[in-house]
Formats: structure tokens, C-alpha cells, sequence
């Protein structure tokens, strides 16, 4: 038997060519495309900067004729790139696996992209390359999801936390309700490493999202955009537990619970952020604001 690993490690041409069948589709390609991006899973890659390796294939429907050299009627290798970007831009991402499946999903978007071949490297972490390579079809492309629905996102001080269910009441049903607060008055530990410490607070106020939570049984506590989706899809009240998508974040919102809830607000485009038992935010609020005495 011979082996020929041509295919798996060579260029993802190579691979594309080899399963391209009787009938192979054109093909457009990225290669060597190195950006420096902080992502990983691990805590010691929090905060670094690695260099990232992209190589991409899109296999493309054939081009409408005559082509007359007209850019608009071909797929752009900037829509390669810009792919990446997109992704690496939208928000703070631990898995190669999870990066390059959502890049080849962003690229099978595009009406002449029929089959995407994604490999990404890490490249910065040791006398190896460490990677991941995906292929997508545009049949596995799911189709695109209607709107997620506007939250209305309130704030509730913890002196107003035993008065939950008068507040759930008071603040409506026209629109899913996404709960936040701030850190009790218990002590927590302290560090002199500002990284360190943040990620005390952010779990202080996880805390304190369990608390109120546990103020009524309507409420559940969810700590990632996508649990946010369902439950907002589903009629679900949540509490937010902000230290997963704070610190996941591109650029992580600063501040104390009712800063992160102004975040949280503008992240989810919300109708309105209520206040409840607080001071009016110091930072912009780009949603409506409403004050509720406690």
C-alpha cells in the first residue's frame, strides 16, 4: 500500500482537487494569511497575542458569461479575509474549531460559494504548528435565522432583590426579560494583579445573579449569548451571569453590575434598559433608560 499524505498535509488545493469528483466547481484561495489574534481556551493564552495561520479554498459556481472582466460577478478573495475578520472582530473565541466553522459558514453565505475547505494554525506555540481543517458544503449551511427578538434588559440593586416577583410584574411581558444586578456586600478575595481581580468581581457578580434567581422559580440563570437566544425565543426570564461573555468579549466592557448592564443592553440592542433601585448609569446608554424607585 502507498501512502500519500499529499492531500491531508499539503496545500488545501491539493485536498480540493482530490475530492473535486467529475464535475470540479472553480476555486479561489487565501494562503498564509497571519493575523495576530488573543484566542484559546487555556488561561496562560488570556491576554497574549499568538500569530494564527488561515489557509482557505472556497469552490465557487461557475461564472455567469460573458465574464467581461466585471469584478461584481465573481466571489472576491477579500471575502475571504474579510470572513476572518468578521468572526475574529465579532467576539473573544477559545476554539480554533469553533473560529474556523464559523468562518466557513460566513464565506458559504456568499451566492457563488458552493463548498469552503478552512485550515487554520496556530503557530506561535511552540517548534510545531497546531491546527484544525474543516470542509463545508453549502447544503450544511443552516439557513438564515429570523431576528432574535429585543430584550427588555433590567438592572435590580440588591437592596431590591427580595421584591423580584413585584418587579418581573411591573416591568411587562411585551418583551423577553433579560435580569441583571451587582455584586452582594459580602467580602471577596483581593489580588494585586488587576487581571486577576477582575475576574474576582465578574464572579462575585455571578453570585449575586444565583441569588437573585433564586428570588423566583420563573427565573434562570444563563451566562452566553446563545442561551440568551434560546431563552429569549422560548419566553424564558433570565438572569444574566456576566463573567463568561465579559471576559469572551473583543473589548471587555470595565465597571461595576450596572456598567455591564449597559453593555449587555447595547449588545442585544434591548428596547430599554430599566433601573431599578440604582443611580442613572454614569457611561452612555445607547437604549432607552428607564428609573424605578426601589
Amino acid at each position: 500500500m502507498t501512502l500519500n499524505s499529499g492531500p491531508a498535509f499539503g496545500p488545501l488545493t491539493d485536498r480540493a482537487a482530490a475530492i473535486a469528483g467529475d464535475d470540479p466547481f472553480d476555486r479561489i484561495s487565501v494562503r498564509d494569511y497571519v493575523v495576530s489574534v488573543e484566542i484559546g481556551a487555556f488561561a496562560q493564552e488570556r491576554g497574549l497575542l499568538q500569530k494564527v495561520r488561515f489557509n482557505i479554498v472556497a469552490e465557487v459556481a461557475p461564472v455567469p458569461q460573458p465574464l467581461d472582466d466585471d469584478v461584481d460577478l465573481i466571489l472576491s478573495y477579500d471575502r475571504l479575509t474579510e470572513a476572518v475578520g468578521h468572526e475574529l472582530r465579532a467576539e473573544r473565541i477559545n476554539l480554533l474549531e469553533t473560529l474556523a466553522e464559523r468562518v466557513a459558514v460566513r464565506i458559504l453565505r456568499e451566492p457563488q460559494a458552493m463548498r469552503a475547505f478552512v485550515r487554520i494554525e496556530k503557530i506561535d506555540r511552540g517548534p510545531y504548528d497546531l491546527g484544525v481543517e474543516i470542509v463545508r458544503s453549502k447544503t450544511a449551511v443552516p439557513a438564515t435565522a429570523e431576528p432574535a427578538p429585543r430584550p427588555r434588559v433590567a438592572f435590580i440593586a440588591p437592596q431590591a432583590m427580595s421584591e423580584l416577583p413585584k418587579w418581573i410584574t411591573q416591568l411587562g411581558h411585551d418583551a423577553p426579560l433579560i435580569l441583571t444586578g451587582g455584586s452582594l456586600s459580602l467580602p471577596v478575595p483581593h489580588s494585586a494583579d488587576a487581571t486577576v481581580q477582575r475576574r474576582i468581581d465578574l464572579l462575585a457578580i455571578d453570585q449575586a445573579a444565583l441569588a437573585l434567581a433564586g428570588q423566583d422559580a420563573r427565573c434562570f440563570v444563563v451566562g452566553t449569548r446563545t442561551e440568551l437566544d434560546w431563552a429569549m425565543k422560548n419566553g424564558q426570564i433570565s438572569v444574566w451571569a456576566p463573567s463568561r461573555m465579559v471576559t469572551d468579549a473583543v473589548r471587555p466592557p470595565q465597571g461595576d453590575g450596572l456598567a455591564l448592564a449597559v453593555w449587555l443592553a447595547a449588545q442585544m440592542d434591548a428596547v430599554e434598559l430599566a433601573v431599578i433601585g440604582a443611580q442613572s448609569p454614569v457611561s452612555p446608554v445607547p437604549v432607552p433608560v428607564r428609573m424605578v424607585e426601589a
